[in-house]
C-alpha cells in the first residue's frame, strides 16, 4: 500500500495491454526502431502491430514515422518523451505491487 492507496491504481490501461507494453518495452530501450524489428522482437503480426502502434500514437506515447531506405518503404516507431514517462510510471506501479506482496 502507498499512501495514494493500492499501487495497481498506478497502472496505465493503455499501456498495460501485453503487446502494448511489450512494444513500449522495445521502444524504451532504443532511440527508434524499425516495425519489422518490432513485429519480430515482439512476435506479432504486421496487422497487430499497425492496431497497437495507432493506439499508442493516439494516446501521444509513440510517434510513427514513414519513409524510405533507397526506394523501399519504412517505418520507424519511437517513444515520445510522454510515452517514456508513462512506461516509467507504469512499470514504477508494477515493481511497487510485486514489492507489496507478503513473503511467505
Amino acid at each position: 500500500m502507498t499512501e495514494h492507496g493500492h499501487p495497481r491504481h498506478g497502472l496505465d490501461e493503455v499501456v498495460h495491454a501485453p503487446v502494448r507494453f511489450s512494444i513500449m518495452a522495445v521502444l524504451a530501450a532504443a532511440e527508434k526502431a524499425e516495425f519489422a524489428y518490432v513485429r519480430d522482437t515482439v512476435e506479432v503480426s504486421d496487422s497487430v502491430l499497425s492496431k497497437q502502434a495507432a493506439t499508442l500514437e493516439k494516446a501521444g506515447y509513440v510517434k510513427v514515422v514513414k519513409g524510405y531506405v533507397g526506394k523501399r518503404p519504412r517505418t520507424w516507431l519511437s517513444l515520445t518523451a510522454e510515452g517514456r514517462a508513462a512506461f516509467d510510471r507504469h512499470v514504477a506501479a508494477l515493481r511497487a505491487i510485486a514489492d507489496a506482496a507478503p513473503a511467505d
